[in-house]
């Protein structure tokens, strides 16, 4: 069965840091691209960040960029994602989800989501 599983998520003050991971199983890693998502009740969803584990490309969109930092270990079959400097509106339940591209219109697999929460 493919899994990925969601987790490093917490309350954090304003300023602070968290590292999320997202564990995948059950499809073959290197050939896929792991996103991170986060949102907001009654916001869109929006795509915080990217990379493509066969090349390391990556991809932050601009309200994290200088911030965040996504990584991923093979080893592990493991994506990270470092978060800095949080603001209060990064506030969200942050999911992953697996896609054979970054900006694929369909993510293929998607895991249940963790949630951050930065307090002012």
């Amino acid at each position: 069965d493919v899994q990925l599983q969601a987790s490093g998520g917490g309350l954090v003050q304003a300023g602070g840091s968290l590292r999320l991971s997202c564990a995948a199983s059950g499809f073959i890693f290197d050939d896929y691209a792991i996103a991170w998502f986060r949102q907001v009740r009654g916001k869109e969803r929006e795509r915080v960040s990217c990379i493509k584990i066969d090349d390391d490309t990556t991809f932050y969109a601009d309200s994290v960029k200088g911030r965040f930092a996504i990584s991923s270990d093979s080893a592990k079959n493991t994506v990270y994602l470092q978060m800095n400097g949080l603001k209060p509106e990064d506030t969200a339940i942050y999911t992953c989800a697996a896609d054979l591209a970054c900006f694929g219109t369909h993510y293929d697999y998607w895991g249940r989501g963790t949630q951050v929460t930065v307090s002012s």
